[in-house]
């Protein structure tokens, strides 16, 4: 059964939808507070470029097992993140905003399976996940424009989808 504390009302007309992912922020932000994610995305992006985690021929070279660059830049986000979920729940570390964080515990479904699958399969084809690809916009990269475009119909198509597949 859905939780109904997620349930948002888009508006008059639309109908609400329960949201699996919540958001328990209690604090809005207007949109001048959202600068700073902007000023963050746009370094973080540099980090992208600079450490070479945007180029095609470095995505190539860790599928075909030729380059250990991608696996230890990968290896050590989900350290980092182990490390950071690990310290934020041992010191109940709160938000910049005072708020708790909260862990919602994930289901496993053998739709994930799948969906890596395609993931990966996308992501070897075009050289680019959903990260990098506006790092790789921002270098000049156009052509990734539509494989930004492909990832979003993809979402769409899935959001179509999503009652009719495996779960």
């Amino acid at each position: 059964m859905k939780n109904l504390e997620n349930i948002v009302e888009l508006g008059q007309d639309e109908q609400p939808f329960v949201c699996e992912a919540p958001n328990d922020m209690k604090i809005t932000e207007s949109w001048t507070d959202n600068v700073k994610y902007l000023v963050v995305g746009i370094m973080f992006g540099i980090v992208f470029v600079k450490a070479e985690i945007i180029s095609w021929f470095r995505i190539q070279e860790m599928f075909r097992l030729q380059s250990f660059h991608m696996y230890g830049v990968i290896g050590s986000a989900v350290v980092v993140g182990m490390i950071s979920v690990f310290l934020i729940k041992k010191f109940n570390i709160k938000t910049i905003a005072g708020e708790t964080v909260d862990f919602h515990p994930k289901k496993f479904q053998k739709g994930q399976v799948y969906g890596g699958l395609i993931f990966g399969l996308g992501w070897a084809i075009t050289g680019a996940c959903p990260g990098p690809i506006f790092a790789q916009i921002g270098s000049g990269y156009m052509v990734v424009i539509v494989t930004l475009l492909s990832a979003v119909a993809g979402t769409w198509v899935y959001g179509l989808l999503k009652d009719k597949l495996p779960n």
